[in-house]
């Protein structure tokens, strides 16, 4: 496999919209709930809320909100998040209330799933011990 080499040119996935009807619930799901920090939430005019929020450790934000964008409420499928301890990490969920499927264990890792009040679907992954 080639590796082409960009230069000075370098790029980061820092933020990734999440379409919700309801604005309140959802990132009462997400902070309550999943333990995402609530690093925004500014209403700049009726039409334009902008919630800003981090899974913990994470580089990357998921934004919510109103006017965000035009994709509908819970059509964000795939979204995933790793994590060290996918079985503590399932427990905790669990004891917060967050319905997920049991642990499925992979060559390429261990996941459960869950989804937020619209619908949006999440895997959370433990990757394999390299060796």
């Amino acid at each position: 496999m080639k590796v082409t080499n960009f230069g000075p040119m370098k790029m980061k996935l820092e933020l990734v919209p999440v379409p919700v009807t309801d604005v309140d619930r959802a990132k009462a799901f997400y902070v309550d709930k999943i333990g995402f920090n609530p690093d925004h939430d500014h209403r700049v005019n009726d039409q334009l809320r902008f919630v800003q929020l981090t899974p913990p450790g994470s580089a990357c934000s998921i934004v919510i909100g109103t006017g965000v964008t035009s994709m509908t409420p819970g059509s964000q499928k795939g979204l995933q998040v790793v994590v060290d301890d996918v079985q503590a990490v399932r427990q905790e969920l669990a004891r917060r209330g967050v319905e997920t499927s049991d642990v499925e264990v992979h060559p390429w890792g261990s996941f459960t799933y869950f989804s937020d009040p619209d619908g949006n679907t999440w895997s959370v992954q433990q990757i394999p011990a390299r060796t």
